[in-house]
């Protein structure tokens, strides 16, 4: 598997993962997309808005395919994230929380079951 920018041609496939996940993006078309890739075929991806490379990043949706969650899909992306920008963070609910939990972001709740997650990679 590898992580990557998408390419132009992978956007409606990026989209249809984020559909079956029932994450709506809906300025999709202005996120920088990181893709899985397994013999060109798209298993997972991230949008996430930035305004450059070492800039802050916010991720809006990472998802997987349905057969492939569970196999560090969804931690390789938000890993190529942090590669990138840094602070990478997160807004989600509750039943997503223990993914970023597991990755060491700070968690804080944000209220009506919404968390904020933040993760800096930097040494200052």
């Amino acid at each position: 598997m590898n992580v990557r920018e998408a390419r132009p041609d992978e956007r409606l496939a990026v989209r249809s993962i984020f559909d079956v996940a029932m994450l709506q993006v809906p300025d999709l078309l202005s996120m920088e997309l990181l893709v899985a890739v397994e013999d060109d075929r798209v298993l997972g991806a991230a949008a996430v808005e930035a305004d450059g490379i070492g800039d802050p990043g916010e991720v809006h949706a990472v998802a997987v395919r349905p057969r492939r969650r569970g196999q560090g899909i969804g931690t390789a992306l938000v890993a190529a994230a942090e590669e990138r920008w840094d602070p990478v963070v997160a807004e989600f609910d509750e039943r997503v929380r223990p993914f970023y939990d597991a990755l060491d972001f700070e968690v804080e709740a944000t209220g009506n079951g919404r968390f904020r997650g933040e993760k800096r990679t930097d040494a200052g």
